[in-house]
């Protein structure tokens, strides 16, 4: 999880004004940039999910078509990952993917410090075409390394409500599990980018 970036006291009295209901504190920066950060980090978990699914699409595949692979968030909805991976026996491999959500949550995000956790749910675009894209190239299969790509919005319903837009993008290693199937090696993925929120916008850098 994130660390809680530190906040002014009028980006907190900000908080408390919107968790009464109130618009004393207008839509300045800090107060949409902070909505940006919470729109992310209800997100942060499925970005992680997302990738594993995309490998796994990636082993499973017998055609262009990657099998759909799904996982359930920790409270709620589901994540669904479609596309196409290329084919032959080449060592650099690409994969174009799209990332579907369905009522999609985690659960509560802890912001820290004296503020309450807050609820967020997500959900994509019914359709494909227009849910946000996943692009993942793996170089030297089975033991190199990865870069790619998350980018496009969802639709938010709870204690934001709104869309939040990903830019992201991954660089990591890869390698073989002893059966022939591909995994990302564990803690070496970086995720840069941004999330943006109406007016706001949140620097994402984290390693899953």
């Amino acid at each position: 999880m994130l660390t809680p970036l530190p906040r002014t006291v009028t980006a907190v009295a900000c908080s408390l004004f919107l968790s009464l209901g109130l618009t004393a504190c207008g839509d300045d920066e800090l107060n949409s940039d902070e909505q940006a950060r919470r729109a992310y980090l209800g997100l942060d978990p499925s970005v992680g999910k997302a990738l594993q699914l995309g490998f796994a699409g990636f082993n499973s595949a017998s055609t262009a078509n990657i099998p759909p692979q799904s996982t359930t968030g920790a409270v709620s909805g589901t994540l669904l990952v479609t596309g196409q991976v290329d084919q032959g026996s080449s060592a650099n491999k690409g994969m174009r993917l799209r990332i579907g959500m369905t009522g999609y949550s985690d659960g509560e995000i802890i912001l820290g410090g004296d503020e309450d956790p807050v609820n967020i749910t997500y959900t994509s675009s019914t359709d494909t075409a227009a849910q946000p894209e996943f692009t993942l190239q793996l170089r030297g299969i089975p033991d190199g390394t990865f870069t790619g790509t998350l980018k496009g919005p969802f639709q938010m319903t709870g204690d934001l409500e709104g869309s939040v837009t990903l830019d992201l993008a991954l660089t990591g290693e890869i390698e073989p599990d002893g059966t022939g199937q591909v995994l990302r090696t564990m803690g070496s993925t970086h995720v840069t980018g941004t999330a943006t929120s109406s007016d706001g916008v949140y620097t994402v850098d984290v390693t899953l």
